[in-house]
Parts: structure tokens; sequence; C-alpha cells
């Protein structure tokens, strides 16, 4: 594997697939021990790792990550983002992998399908009331005006920031 390149569980489908959903340790733990399974597997039937094609380096990820991280941490309430293809309605789509989430109610969701050309960011009724959908908007057309430049990594870097930043603390 050369530097840069990525290593993941399993052919992507076209289905979206989740960066990090943040805010509960034994959540995140629970996820990389099932990563790590997936990869060992994997190592298993191929004999190798795959490489994953994604929109992200390494050390982009590691960035969105940590914004996720800082963000999760300086309000109180739970951030996820979910790059990849959503189905029709796309909100509806949206919608529902936020309802998955384990505090569905506290949490805020950034769905970003490039191919479709489409952002969606979902708040559950107690970060509504932190985040009001005007604040979401202008948080939402930072991150569009970020993808158009060619950064989606910045943008939804950036779209965080902003979010975490009208949340305020918990």
């Amino acid at each position: 594997m050369t530097a840069g390149e990525q290593t993941r569980e399993e052919q992507q489908t076209g289905a979206m697939r989740p960066l990090r959903a943040s805010g509960n340790e034994d959540a995140a733990r629970e996820t990389q021990a099932i990563q790590e399974e997936s990869e060992q597997t994997t190592a298993r039937l191929t004999g190798k790792a795959e490489v994953l094609e994604g929109p992200f380096t390494t050390r982009q990820l590691l960035r969105l990550d940590e914004a996720l991280r800082t963000a999760d941490k300086a309000t109180g309430l739970t951030f996820s983002v979910y790059v990849g293809q959503l189905e029709e309605p796309v909100r509806g789509a949206a919608e529902k992998l936020h309802a998955q989430l384990v505090d569905p109610a506290g949490s805020v969701t950034v769905a970003v399908s490039p191919n479709q050309r489409v952002l969606e960011i979902i708040t559950g009724p107690d970060a509504r009331r932190r985040i009001p959908d005007r604040d979401a908007k202008l948080a939402a057309l930072s991150m569009v005006a970020a993808f158009g430049g060619g950064d989606p990594a910045g943008g939804i870097i950036s779209g965080l920031d902003q979010l975490a930043t009208r949340a305020g603390k918990s």
C-alpha cells in the first residue's frame, strides 16, 4: 500500500456510508472493532486489504474526525457526517440515517451526496433549539461554496465549525 491509500472492509455498493458517527465512545469502540474484524476477514479472503477509492485522503479523514470530535466536545451534541449516494427522496433518506443514531434528538447529521449534488443538514429537536434552520442554511451555503471550489473536506469541516459555534456550549 502506498502513502495516501486507505483500506476498507467491503466494496462500495453505492449506498451511503458513514465517515464517522461521533459522540458515544462505546459506539466508537464498537465501530472500530467491527471495522478491524471486517478488515481481517477481507485480508483472509483476498490475501490483502482492499484500497478505498474515495473522495478523501487519509489526512482529510483525520481532519474530519478531529472536527467532529471538537464539535461534539464543544457543544455536547452529537455530530455525524455521511458521504455517498442517497435514495430518493433525498431528505427522507437523510432523516432515516439521522433516526438511526443513538440520540437523534441531540444530534446533527450532515449528509452529502456529491454525485447527486445534494447536501442535507438534519437536526434533532434538542439540537434544533440551539441551531435554528436559518443558521443551518448559512452553514450549508458555506459548505456548498467550498464544494464548488473543489474542497469537499474543507467545506464539511467549515460547516461543522459554524454549526458548533452557533450551538454554543451545552
